[in-house]
C-alpha cells in the first residue's frame, strides 16, 4: 500500500500511514502525524503538530490546527474548525506548549460546521450535531447540539440515538453510566 496524494493536493509530512488519501487542495504540513487509511478531503488543512489516528475522515474545508489529537475512526464533517489559542492576537505568536490541546476520542463524530474551542476532550463515540460550538468537555457517547453545545441525549457506537433505557434500537447494545459518560454493558 501507499499514500495517495491528488496532483493538486500537498502532503509535506513524512509521517503518513499506508492507504491514506489526500485530495485536491488539501494541505498536510510537515510534522503532522496521520495514521493509516485516513481520508483527507478537498480543501482540508492539517497543521504540523496535529495528530490523526487510523481511519480518520477529514471532510472538505476542515481545519485541524496544532495541538489537536483525533484518535482512531474519528469523523470530522465538512468545515469543522478547531481552535488552539484562547486569546489570539496578531502581534503575539503562540506556539508549542503555549497553545491548548484538544483531544477527540476514538469513534467520535463532529457534524458539519462544528467549532471546537481549544482545551476540551470529546469522549469516545460522542456525536456533535451540525453547527455545534463545543466549549467544554463532551462525555463518551453523548449527543450534543447548539451554541454553546449542550447535552441532548446519548448515542451508540453505531451512531443511533439511545432509548430511555440506554439501549440502541438498531444494534440492541445496552449501555451503563460511568464517570466519563456511557460504556457498553458487557
Amino acid at each position: 500500500m501507499s499514500v495517495h496524494v491528488h496532483p493538486n493536493g500537498l502532503c509535506e509530512s513524512s509521517d503518513v500511514g499506508d492507504g491514506t488519501r489526500v485530495w485536491a487542495f488539501a494541505h498536510v504540513l510537515p510534522g503532522a502525524r496521520v495514521g493509516q487509511d485516513c481520508n483527507i478531503c478537498d480543501g482540508a488543512f492539517v497543521e504540523g503538530r496535529a495528530v490523526l489516528g487510523d481511519r480518520v475522515t477529514v471532510k472538505n474545508g476542515t481545519l485541524v490546527f496544532d495541538g489537536v489529537v483525533c484518535e482512531d475512526e474519528v469523523f470530522l464533517g465538512p468545515n469543522v474548525l478547531f481552535t488552539n489559542d484562547l486569546r489570539p492576537r496578531a502581534a503575539i505568536k503562540r506556539t508549542g506548549d503555549a497553545l491548548l490541546s484538544t483531544v477527540v476520542r476514538r469513534g467520535a463524530t463532529l457534524g458539519a460546521g462544528t467549532v471546537v474551542v481549544c482545551g476540551v476532550e470529546i469522549g469516545e463515540h460522542a456525536f456533535a450535531a451540525a453547527g455545534s460550538v463545543i466549549t467544554k468537555d463532551v462525555p463518551a457517547h453523548a449527543f450534543v447540539a447548539g451554541n454553546p453545545a449542550t447535552h441532548k441525549g446519548w448515542v451508540c457506537a453505531c451512531g443511533q440515538r439511545l432509548d430511555p433505557t440506554l439501549t440502541c434500537p438498531d444494534c440492541h447494545t445496552t449501555h451503563t453510566t460511568t464517570d466519563t459518560g456511557l460504556t457498553p454493558t458487557p
